[in-house]
């Protein structure tokens, strides 16, 4: 098999691009003839990212992503032993320092240490398993004894201390040569100066981190500065630490946590369990979450354990740490290549990976807002496997620079949606294509207008559309607006399910025999079941007569136009005086009205515009539905209820509340619910409760419903 066909053997090979190539790629799927220039090609791919990794601290791919290419080199070199080069980079760890900063020659290699790719409990097991082959130990044998740590995501750290005293602090580097990093580690205040009770050399490694509180607060810095924010808390720390001015590494909060040795004069404990306490004893923090266990189900207990407290920690970890607790058998155990045998790192679900973006759909919500999403080519990440991820708005997809066919980088923490972190425009193939939203709603077709204030799209057919038909007639039909009793959640999903409504003038057609005509047969009695209870249809087609005698105030807020509430329909009404006059007008005049801005003036006029909207509004008048011509506004005066606030308490004799409140507000009142030194009049019924006595209390006026009438007629 030559290698061209081995890339292009998936159904899109212009997205195969580069990197794009070995995605979904597994060491068995290659030949012998392959090999040579697949194993090269990886080799490039893992020493540039080692580069942007440990040099710029600028990661162009997640470490999932790195972790994947490195597992399967390492998978071909097992496979093709004699393929295996020797500079390959399963031989070395990391990369060189950058230019900038004063080499350090570690005394002792700072190594890094083998992950474990089965996420589940068998990666625990599995260590165990190596270590009880290693040493020998038969199933008879006791358990080993581990210690338990986390595994930080940060930038590995050795600081070295003579005579108590700290004289120097490099990075990982290759893990043979760091870079001098030493002013600007005196500016942690979590790294002690000076030691007492300390061996005359000693060598601590750890973790340069920053806290997620610190990492918000330094990107909220950044933006208001104009600068770019830092991708997450690892580059920040990265960053930070390796700035060649060490005042803005004092500006910014980090932290160090130890977790090992280096050069040591004399011994500090015989276990690493005694060492992390003796570190603490030091004066060194070390990670209160660190166990020591017997046996890999209790590895697999403490793994568990630290993924549900992970998101509460106050720093990012990726997994956790297994040691041989015993520094003697460790010293048994050796090294292998690049990796101690005795540790390993077990990592939880990826949260980010690299995919392909495929197609981006658009979904409609029910409130009509347009969400663009990113269809993916299936990737695991976040512990499960993810082909759909949020792109919010069209917005967000220009601040990605998107193209059809890009490879990007996915993201899934916890139970957090999925969503697309960046693309990767050095993989982009020269026909990928770009995406535009579209500008009719793609369910209903009805024209799309875009939302200044939150940067999205909608549709304007909010009486048409499928998409938003539940909630429209839920809306419809509420007390405050249409006031169309029995008809409940359950109801309109029945009700637009089955096709019996698909607008709400729908709702004034419906007859008896279609609302209790029998559906599927029981599971439980074989009998036809109705759709409705006969009582419960009768109570609602005489809802729905009732509610065709209404008001134009409630009924243009019954319509559900964005941005138009109570008080704003009422204002509508009060001025324009007839729906005529509304549907007809234009922003200028919408914009004389009270309550009535540009945006909720573009929002109107773009409702009545929409031909849809208008076809549904004339079979609802077509129905039955009308009202009274509404009256002006009120002059305020003394005697009137214009201007004056009113609380209601009580049974009235002849008004329920909302028609109290309605005629109250049609003449310029405000009604509130609760009583008030600001409140002038509390109107009590039958029953009144503690809002009588409040009224009392503070000298406020008490009227009955003979007073509220009178008032409202003079």
């Amino acid at each position: 098999m030559q290698t061209d066909t081995l890339f292009e053997a998936e159904p899109q090979p212009e997205s195969r691009t580069g990197e794009n190539r070995f995605i979904g790629l597994a060491a068995d799927q290659v030949s012998e003839g392959d090999a040579p220039a697949v194993m090269a090609e990886l080799a490039r791919l893992i020493e540039r990212f080692n580069r942007e990794y440990y040099e710029f601290d600028a990661p162009s791919v997640p470490d999932a992503e790195y972790d994947r290419l490195f597992e399967l080199l390492r998978s071909l070199e097992a496979r093709f032993p004699h393929l295996k080069r020797e500079d390959s980079p399963t031989s070395r760890v990391g990369g060189a320092p950058r230019e900038g900063f004063r080499k350090v020659r570690h005394s002792v290699p700072m190594l890094s240490i083998h992950t474990e790719t089965d996420f589940s409990a068998e990666g625990a097991r599995a260590f165990d398993a190596r270590i009880r082959r290693d040493l020998g130990l038969e199933e008879t044998d006791p358990p080993v004894s581990y210690d338990c740590e986390l595994k930080f995501d940060g930038l590995a750290t050795s600081l070295r201390y003579e005579k108590g005293r700290l004289v120097s602090a490099a990075t990982r580097g290759d893990g043979l040569v760091g870079e001098d990093v030493t002013e600007n580690v005196r500016t942690i205040r979590t790294i002690p100066l000076s030691l007492e009770g300390a061996p005359d050399v000693l060598e601590v490694r750890g973790e340069v981190i920053m806290h997620k509180a610190d990492f918000e607060a330094l990107n909220r810095r950044q933006a208001e500065a104009g600068e770019k924010p830092f991708a997450n808390p690892r580059n920040a720390a990265a960053g930070s630490l390796r700035q060649l001015d060490s005042r803005i590494t004092a500006k910014r909060r980090l932290h160090f946590y130890a977790y090992s040795l280096g050069e040591c004069s004399e011994s500090l404990a015989a276990t690493q369990s005694g060492v992390l306490e003796r570190l603490r004893g030091l004066g060194f923090p070390v990670a209160d979450l660190h166990r020591t266990v017997q046996g890999p189900e209790a590895l697999a207990a403490f793994h568990e354990e630290a993924a549900r407290k992970r998101a509460s920690l106050p720093f990012e970890i990726d997994g956790v740490v297994y040691k041989v607790d015993d520094l003697a058998l460790e010293a048994r155990l050796g090294f292998i290549a690049r990796e101690p045998r005795w540790a390993c790192a077990h990592k939880y679900p990826p949260e980010e990976a690299v995919t392909i973006l495929e197609g981006i759909d658009v979904q409609v919500g029910r409130t009509g807002r347009l969400t663009p999403v990113a269809r993916l080519r299936p990737v695991y990440v976040g512990g499960v496997t993810v082909s759909n991820a949020t792109l919010h708005n069209e917005d967000r997809i220009a601040e990605l620079d998107l193209a059809i066919g890009d490879a990007v980088v996915v993201r899934r923490a916890g139970d957090v949606i999925p969503e697309v972190l960046r693309a990767l425009p050095e993989r982009r193939a020269p026909n990928a294509l770009r995406f535009k939203m579209p500008q009719a709603c793609p369910v209903c077709g009805s024209a799309v207008v875009r939302d200044e204030e939150e940067k999205d799209l909608r549709c304007t057919g909010g009486l048409f559309c499928p998409a938003q038909m539940k909630l429209s007639i839920l809306h419809f039909a509420s007390r405050r607006a249409m006031g169309i009793d029995g008809l409940g959640e359950k109801i309109v999903d029945m009700l637009v399910d089955e096709g019996l409504v698909k607008t709400p003038a729908d709702l004034f057609s419906l007859d008896f025999e279609a609302l209790t005509a029998p559906t599927a047969a029981s599971a439980e009695s074989g009998k036809p079941v109705r759709r409705m209870g006969l009582k419960t249809a009768e109570n609602l087609l005489a809802s729905l007569e009732r509610a065709k005698e209404t008001t134009l105030a409630r009924f243009l807020f019954a319509l559900g136009c964005r941005h138009v509430g109570e008080v704003t329909a009422l204002s509508l009404a009060q001025h324009f005086r007839s729906l005529e006059a509304i549907e007809a007008a234009d922003q200028s005049a919408l914009l004389e009205v009270s309550d009535v801005g540009e945006v909720i003036a573009s929002s109107i006029e773009a409702f009545f515009k929409e031909p849809h909207n208008r076809s549904v509004i004339e079979a609802l008048l077509a129905a039955g539905i009308h009202w009274p011509t509404p009256s002006a506004p009120a002059a305020s005066s003394d005697a009137g209820v214009a201007g004056k606030t009113f609380v209601l308490t009580g049974t009235l004799p002849t008004l329920t509340r909302d028609e109290a409140k309605d005629r109250i507000i049609a003449a310029g009142g405000k009604v509130s619910g609760s009583v008030s030194r600001r409140t002038n009049y509390v109107v009590a019924g039958a029953e009144a409760g503690s809002k009588l006595a409040k009224a009392e209390a503070l000298g406020v006026a008490v009227i009955d419903e003979a007073e509220l009438l009178a008032m409202l007629e003079g």
